[in-house]
């Protein structure tokens, strides 16, 4: 059984403040409800809160509350001096009106004239703590920073070292790859820098070389994620010391797996194997025949699964990684060309009076179509499957025939090897030769970026590979511009 606890009794109402008689459960003058006045605890005592008088006029200072001291409920509640703010001067020595401070930009005293602590219920003699900062009305705790007085100017100096006068960065160690963004950070073997976090564009993205009269260019282009392009340039001479030059593009097969490293191999592969096949005496053309071959073993090797993986044996060849590859070798007045899938060469004269000339044949559906005689040109490349490529360099092709075509030019010429990066931008010879710059022959790396940039401003759909090797004779007289051996 619970205790009934009975309501004390009231001096004054608390509505109008007028006495209630003695058991009144109402006040008689203003009708308040005695009985919903709530007891007074004996235990709590009410701590009044007073405001203290003004504080003298100072910038953006507010006025200070304090509490005051328990005491009983009528009495008067003594008296508490305001914390005391320094009153900052109007102008300064050019008689530019002061800025406006914060309270807290300075220092306080207490109501005994000592200064006031960091952080409340903090001594006098502690060290100062870090005061918290005010991010969109939220006190979050700032993290420790050096004060720093104003200078001579009167302006506050930054605590972080001027731009202007900071020392320069030193000078990274050689073979230290640095930021492309912030120039300063090394960046880690995942391709991101340490210091700003960039992510660094990958070495494939835009690749070029120069190597004597031959050069070549690779762009990811502006639509795939990476590069799947990839070319070999270099020269080397024959028995009788004449000069061999080479340049081999491939590309990769973007709907197999690992096409950029399939075309890496197949490039790698077979630049090898003409470097080594042409100072042996080989034939240029049967060096290009063998050097398609050894592409196409480095390309199927990348299928072949780790030890213990037999349970896959049997999907090993699908999917397998895969590319195409064209070629062209320029030794001993001959010009010699390769390919395998839809990647070609063009022949484009130096003398632009002369007829321009596309010295490979696809294995595309499209190809097929018009040497069957189903379809004509126009119609087979407006056909959505045109680029399905019939021929390829990997392990689930069908059967590799690799092939070549020798060429004697009577007059010098620009010979173009490309990707479909590029053609799809300039398809027949004549829309090719007109790509070309006309000093693609003097300056064949600047001729490359030329032939780039048209690919890109076309669109930039593919990945974009281009080698231009000039091919200098001496005019013999009117005729074609190339003549097949």
């Amino acid at each position: 059984m619970s205790e009934s606890h009975q309501q004390p009794a009231l001096t004054r109402c608390p509505g109008c403040a007028e006495p209630p008689a003695s058991g009144d459960l109402f006040c008689g003058a203003c009708g308040y409800d005695l009985s919903a006045v709530p007891a007074r605890p004996d235990d709590r005592p009410t701590l009044a809160i007073t405001v203290p008088p003004a504080a003298p006029p100072a910038p953006a200072a507010a006025p200070a509350v304090a509490p005051t001291a328990p005491h009983a409920p009528d009495a008067p509640a003594p008296p508490v001096a305001a914390v005391q703010w320094p009153a900052a001067s109007e102008t300064d020595s050019s008689d530019v009106p002061v800025p406006v401070h914060r309270a807290t930009d300075l220092p306080g005293t207490d109501s005994g004239g000592k200064p006031l602590p960091a952080t409340p219920g903090a001594h006098h003699d502690d060290p100062p703590t870090t005061p918290p900062v005010r991010h969109d009305d939220r006190a979050v705790l700032a993290e420790p920073a050096t004060v720093v007085p104003p200078d001579a100017s009167g302006d506050f100096a930054l605590a972080a070292p001027d731009p202007r006068t900071a020392e320069p960065a030193p000078t990274p160690a050689a073979g230290t790859k640095v930021c492309v963004a912030c120039r300063s950070g090394r960046v880690d073997p995942d391709g991101y820098c340490e210091n700003c976090g960039h992510a660094q564009p990958r070495e494939r993205d835009h690749m070029e070389q120069e190597l004597g009269s031959v050069a070549a260019v690779s762009d990811r282009g502006l639509r795939h994620h990476r590069n799947e392009d990839s070319f070999a340039v270099s020269s080397t001479a024959l028995p009788d010391g004449s000069p061999a030059v080479v340049a081999i593009v491939c590309d990769g097969v973007s709907s197999a797996s690992r096409p950029d490293e399939a075309s890496a191999a197949a490039a790698s592969a077979a630049n090898e194997a003409l470097l080594e096949s042409l100072p042996r005496g080989t034939h240029p053309q049967q060096a290009m025949h063998e050097a398609i071959v050894a592409a196409s073993e480095a390309v199927n090797a990348l299928a072949q699964d780790p030890p213990g993986s037999a349970e896959h044996e049997a999907h090993r060849h699908q999917n397998a990684p895969a590319c195409t590859l064209v070629g062209a070798i320029m030794a001993g007045g001959l010009l010699v060309v390769g390919w395998v899938g839809d990647s070609r060469v063009y022949w484009v004269p130096d003398d632009r009076t002369g007829p321009p000339a596309r010295l490979t044949e696809d294995d595309s559906w499209a190809a097929q179509m018009v040497a069957a005689g189903l379809m004509n040109e126009a119609e087979a490349y407006a056909d959505e499957r045109a680029h399905a490529i019939t021929g390829w360099l990997g392990a689930d092709s069908y059967e590799l025939e690799p092939h070549t075509a020798s060429f004697k030019p009577d007059r010098p010429g620009l010979v173009v090897v490309c990707t479909d990066g590029l053609w799809n931008y300039a398809e027949s010879a004549e829309e090719m030769a007109a790509a070309v710059p006309p000093e693609a022959h003097r300056r064949p790396l600047h001729g490359a970026q030329v032939l780039v940039g048209h690919a890109l401003d076309g669109g930039g759909h593919d990945n974009v590979t281009v080698a231009l090797l000039p091919f200098a004779v001496e005019p013999q007289g009117a005729g074609s511009a190339c003549t097949t051996v």
